[in-house]
């Protein structure tokens, strides 16, 4: 039988091991692309997985003034789009991680 503080370094290496694959995937969430749209694809903004915003583009035949407040609205609309795609590409990367630690489904984990 391993003796208490046997079990307290087993514990304490497996959390440090988390913790690194967790900095891991947090690393490549930042580097993966997903790409919001609205108009039909006049407005489009690039976000990473976490939701950092990378770029924005916009069709010149809205670059009008008097179309002003429909244009505030599909860039409003493309970035939650973005958004929604930005948080289930992390929601699997960070399953795909659990899963790598032996969590069980479900397990939350503090970010």
């Amino acid at each position: 039988m391993k003796s208490m503080e046997e079990m307290i370094q087993a514990a304490q290496a497996a959390a440090e091991t988390i913790q690194k694959q967790m900095n891991e995937t947090q690393g490549k969430l930042d580097q993966l692309e997903v790409e919001g749209l609205s108009g039909g694809g006049l407005v489009k903004i690039r976000c990473s997985a976490k939701g950092r915003v990378i770029g924005v583009a916009i069709d010149d035949s809205l670059m009008v003034a008097s179309e002003k407040p429909i244009l505030e609205d599909l860039i409003a609309a493309a970035y939650n789009d973005a958004r929604v795609k930005a948080d289930s590409v992390a929601n699997e990367e960070l399953a795909k991680a659990q899963q790598g630690m032996g969590l069980p489904p479900g397990f939350k984990l503090p970010f």
